[in-house]
């Protein structure tokens, strides 16, 4: 077997006992050179841990992911909606996504060459098909909005028009308790909060990046930067408080 494999088998078990591995696998090299592989290979799995270990609702025909960023040409004549004002579920739009329960910080950079109608791109937090969100930057009618649409058997819209085409938008989302707060910037420093919503709390919710293009023939569309971040649960945190020794 060629060495480079071989390392890469014990990447995931080498923090402590890399040598001691190579010499019951009689290995003929150095340790220098050993050490310097299983550096890379452990950098390469680290920095692996938010997209190459999630998975697709919906998988785009065409997408991939390079140097930390997913870039995908989005599915022509798809999206997420349910019965509200237009009258049809749809629930057929590319979704990437990890799961996690409890509480949590998840934002990204969103860069998109919008061109039709109704083009979209942001994150998306999903229970099931009658309960998550989806909140980023929607193309309508000629102008750049920021868009949430807050799904519990039906859907709800809310936009806020942004008044010049921006290059990029940061969506940030923060889940506590049975909460989630949705802020955009433009920075990624200066965040503004653009909804407020209920998400049933204690309960595991699928969380991610999505893109659709309901009226359009698709579109391409990258996300850079995508992070989930774990918050300490607050009623524990309160807990800890009153019960301090």
């Amino acid at each position: 077997m060629p060495f480079y494999i071989q390392a890469f088998t014990f990447a995931k078990v080498i923090k402590t006992h890399s040598y001691s591995i190579l010499e019951k696998l009689n290995m003929k090299t150095n340790k220098k050179t050993v050490s310097i592989l299983f550096a890379l290979l452990i950098t390469q799995i680290i920095s692996a841990q938010t997209l190459e270990k999630m998975q697709w609702y919906n998988e785009p025909e065409q997408w991939e992911i390079k140097d930390k960023t997913i870039s995908m040409y989005v599915t022509p004549q798809s999206d997420y909606w349910r019965i509200s004002h237009y009258g049809f579920t749809v629930d057929d739009a590319p979704f990437y996504y990890s799961t996690y329960g409890g509480e949590f910080e998840a934002k990204v950079k969103i860069t998109g060459e919008y061109k039709a109608r109704f083009d979209q791109a942001g994150l998306m937090l999903r229970i099931d098909p009658e309960n998550y969100m989806k909140a980023g930057i929607e193309f309508v009618d000629g102008k750049f909005n920021l868009s949430t649409v807050v799904t519990h058997k039906t859907s709800d819209w809310s936009v806020i028009t942004i008044d010049k085409p921006v290059p990029y938008i940061w969506i940030k989302a923060i889940r506590r308790l049975d909460a989630v707060e949705i802020s955009y910037s433009f920075d990624d420093k200066n965040y503004i909060m653009m909804r407020n919503a209920w998400l049933k709390d204690n309960t595991p919710v699928m969380v991610g990046i999505m893109a659709a293009c309901p009226d359009g023939k698709g579109f391409n569309v990258k996300f850079e930067h995508f992070k989930v971040q774990h918050l300490p649960d607050m009623r524990r945190l309160e807990w800890l408080k009153r019960n301090a020794e």
